[in-house]
């Protein structure tokens, strides 16, 4: 079965601060660089707001996440057990695990821990890890990478957390190095398949390889100026979805520009189609 989830990427500029996650590489320490925006709705007010536009499950930014305590894990856990919808993926959107620098990588691992205890105490299904910053070519990348994602699923397994990773940023901006990372750690490690993260020509044969290996999926749309998606190129994404025979959330991004809720609307109105079938 297909469903819809909505990541909170789709809402940016709606649920407050971003709270973006820096390295300093001279004084080998994280830092946090905040990009103001208006909260015209709460990251708790949320679940609720998607229940009633029928969605089953979303994607939390961890950037949009203005406290890390126990206490607002807790009331976040609450807000979404309520609202009957689904904490599928906590998005971590900073870390490079496939980085030379062995300072910054063991750094960048001990973060991705403490977000890990954080989604287990919110009730998150699981945690997306970047899988790193470095060239597709790389192959010690890959192999440092792979170390330490299969070190994050020994982590997350016994707090009840599913590590997975996706065709995002440099080191999977190819199908081989996808494929390679999953079967480097087995079938503990999950893959999100994100239609606007490969691109080119070849775009369509990538995702389709990596279609029948997602539990979740991605579908972000082109869109114009306007902030309007290119619908054709959006169905044939959806077509190979489709094929692979794909059962799981459909989550929709959309960052174009004006009101995000109605751009969101424009999206959803293409993949409808194929939640249904």
């Amino acid at each position: 079965m297909r469903f819809f989830s909505l990541t909170t990427w789709s809402l940016h500029r709606n649920l407050g601060p971003l709270r973006w996650t820096r390295w300093d590489g001279a004084g080998a320490k994280h830092y946090t660089e905040t990009q103001e925006q208006p909260e015209l709705l709460s990251l708790p007010e949320l679940p609720a707001a998607l229940a009633e536009k029928g969605y089953e499950a979303a994607n939390v930014c961890h950037f949009h996440i203005p406290d890390v305590g126990e206490e607002y894990a807790r009331r976040l856990r609450g807000s979404f057990e309520t609202a009957g919808v689904r904490l599928f993926t906590l998005l971590l959107d900073y870390g490079d695990i496939s980085s030379a620098d062995d300072v910054r990588r063991e750094a960048d691992l001990a973060w991705l821990k403490r977000w890990i205890d954080f989604a287990a105490a919110a009730g998150a299904e699981r945690v997306r890890v970047v899988a790193g910053e470095s060239a597709p070519d790389d192959a010690r990348a890959l192999e440092r990478s792979a170390e330490g994602l299969r070190e994050l699923c020994d982590y997350a397994e016994p707090r009840g957390v599913r590590v997975v990773t996706e065709n995002f940023r440099p080191l999977t901006s190819t199908a081989d190095n996808c494929l390679a990372l999953l079967e480097a750690c087995g079938d503990r490690l999950g893959l999100i398949a994100d239609f606007g993260n490969f691109g080119g020509p070849g775009k369509l044969e990538e995702l389709s390889r990596i279609a029948p290996r997602a539990e979740e999926i991605h579908a972000k749309a082109k869109t114009d100026a306007e902030g309007f998606p290119d619908a054709d190129e959006l169905r044939s994404c959806l077509d190979l979805v489709r094929d692979a025979d794909f059962a799981g959330p459909i989550t929709l991004v959309y960052d174009g520009p004006g009101d995000m809720w109605a751009g969101i609307e424009r999206v959803r109105s293409i993949v409808a189609p194929y939640v249904a079938d």
